[in-house]
């Protein structure tokens, strides 16, 4: 079972995610919470697999509470938002967030997304995802406090999924990039990931971004 804690002010809201994840057999939600502060608190008291997170709410804000379940390593986060809030988002990926959603998300992309970052694959929709690096790209570049010293421990091969996942592509784009097989893929991914000590794919999709490295042709190329 994958425990999730819904974290969304607007009771209506709220109540209809609660609906839709309890109407999967292998989902069990274990508590709700209607402001960022009272996120933090049942995450502690819960415990649960997964946090899924509004970013708007009172007392304290959705990147803000991601940043403390992340940092006390309580559950990994979905973030829930509109693209009227990327800055939000990005801020909350940055933040330790696994992953995010629209709010307009159907009902089985939502069980699926859920599934997805329970699995540890931290990336739930590779066209979103694209969409909202591209959203970054197209604004003025900003101060980056990202460090390109930290990419000196990783692989030629390490270097060129590290630029695919700043494109957003799942492990099966990837592997067709790059010309390996998907376990291969993941394997790099994981030891990437530890090398860089982050906790998720987005994380390192938004480094790729920050330091600017470019996309990687087929075979390395």
């Amino acid at each position: 079972m994958i425990r999730v804690l819904v974290a969304e002010d607007q009771s209506a809201v709220r109540a209809g995610l609660v609906l839709i994840l309890r109407s999967a057999p292998d989902i069990e939600v274990v508590g709700e919470a209607a402001d960022g502060e009272q996120a933090v608190e049942r995450a502690r008291e819960l415990r649960p697999d997964l946090v899924l997170m509004d970013i708007q709410m009172p007392r304290l804000d959705g990147v803000s509470a991601t940043r403390k379940v992340v940092e006390e390593r309580l559950a990994d986060v979905l973030v829930l938002t509109t693209f009227d809030l990327d800055e939000y988002v990005f801020g909350a990926l940055r933040a330790g967030a696994c992953g995010f959603l629209l709010k307009n998300t159907e009902a089985r992309d939502l069980l699926e997304a859920v599934r997805t970052v329970a699995r540890g694959e931290g990336i739930v929709a590779p066209a979103v995802t694209r969409r909202l690096i591209a959203e970054f790209a197209a604004k003025p570049v900003r101060e980056t406090t990202a460090d390109p010293s930290v990419l000196d421990s990783l692989t030629r091969r390490e270097r060129e999924v590290l630029s695919c996942l700043g494109e957003g592509l799942s492990n099966a784009g990837i592997a067709a990039r790059l010309d390996m097989a998907e376990a291969t893929v993941k394997t790099h991914v994981s030891r990437l990931l530890g090398k860089l000590e982050l906790r998720s794919r987005v994380q390192a999709a938004v480094l790729a971004q920050e330091l600017g490295i470019q996309p990687t042709g087929p075979a390395g190329r």
